[in-house]
């Protein structure tokens, strides 16, 4: 009997073993299809170094500057879905995980296990951690999304004339006030998400071949919100302020890149780029939507006024900072969190 429950037990390894290569040959082939089609948005963007070497050195400073600041709002709020006051472990786990989600196919979903590793390593209990993980990344999303709806009126609305990058500078500014107010209301009222699910049940509705669903979208996104807010506790009025402030701080690294090469800009088309850069990256087609944000990103600021050259070029030096320059920082923050952690969780615990 004991030969036969090893037996059984061995077959069902070696069947989700084969489950597991087969899963990730299917993700890696259909991510090797997506770079076939966007390669030459990507290499054409990759090709322009010679123009953003050229560049006064502190442009780069400034781009860093900035995106150091969105990376320290993302860090700030984690530190509150995991209720910790610990530093470290939040900003070298999340570096490296983030080096996982840009690099392995899976994306976010590589990004958020490899993160869970390190945060383990660190003695964060698995229950905090999964339950933090989740909050800090719904938030996210939710202003992600966010983004094109309220993108979208300010390009409707905007003067169809170019415009400094000032302009641009305070057009974002109100544009992610609204978003914050937007994002408290929706934690403070029902309204709002009420509004929504019941816009959702009507397209559903009006859909051939979609089949009812036996609870409403408005009722299901207020779950997801009770659920959120019990995650952050009381501090998600902070929590949604970094997370609205990450979103705007990137925005800002998006903006210098484009005055590095002195362009007039429609500014309501910028924030439309940046919002179609932020969706194009949760593509999970390729890590970190490599390729797919490139080319939406070029054309996006071809059409707010920059010339295919400058496009390409602020495109650019825009991921250089937001996509390239992290990976090496998250292998470093990943060794240095096993040297200090060490590898074994049970090492770690207490």
């Amino acid at each position: 009997m004991a030969d036969d429950a090893s037996a059984g037990r061995q077959q069902v390894d070696r069947s989700a073993l084969r489950r597991r290569l087969v899963t990730r040959g299917g993700m890696l082939l259909i991510t090797g299809v997506a770079l076939y089609f966007v390669g030459p948005s990507l290499l054409e963007v990759l090709g322009s170094w010679d123009q953003v070497s050229q560049l006064e050195w502190w442009w780069f400073a400034l781009a860093i500057a900035i995106q150091g600041i969105s990376f320290v709002c993302l860090w700030a709020l984690q530190r509150i879905a995991l209720r910790t006051d610990r530093w470290l472990p939040v900003i070298t786990s999340q570096l490296s995980g983030n080096v996982a989600a840009r690099l392995l196919p899976g994306g976010p979903t590589a990004g958020a296990a490899a993160q869970f590793t390190f945060l383990r390593t660190a003695g964060v209990p698995t229950a905090t951690a999964t339950s933090g993980l989740t909050a800090a990344g719904v938030l996210q999303l939710g202003t992600t999304l966010a983004l094109p709806l309220i993108a979208l009126p300010a390009v409707l609305l905007g003067a169809p004339a170019p415009r400094s990058l000032l302009t641009a500078a305070w057009l974002g500014a109100g544009f992610f006030a609204v978003l914050l107010v937007l994002a408290i209301a929706v934690f403070v009222d029902d309204r709002p998400l009420t509004w929504i699910g019941r816009a959702v049940d009507a397209v559903r509705r009006a859909l051939p071949r979609v089949p009812p669903r036996d609870a409403t979208t408005a009722k299901a996104l207020l779950a997801e919100r009770d659920a959120l807010l019990e995650g952050l506790d009381k501090r998600w009025t902070r929590a949604v302020v970094f997370a609205v402030s990450r979103a705007l701080f990137d925005y800002l690294t998006l903006l210098v890149a484009i005055a590095a090469f002195g362009a007039e800009v429609r500014p309501s088309l910028v924030l439309l780029a940046f919002a179609a850069a932020a969706l194009l990256a949760l593509i999970p087609l390729t890590p970190g939507g490599l390729g797919f944000v490139e080319a939406g990103l070029t054309g996006t600021l071809a059409l707010a006024g920059l010339s295919a050259g400058d496009a390409v070029s602020a495109a650019l030096l825009y991921r250089l900072v937001s996509f390239w320059l992290p990976l090496p920082v998250g292998v470093l923050a990943g060794i240095y969190h096993r040297v200090h952690y060490g590898s074994s969780v049970e090492a770690q615990a207490g």
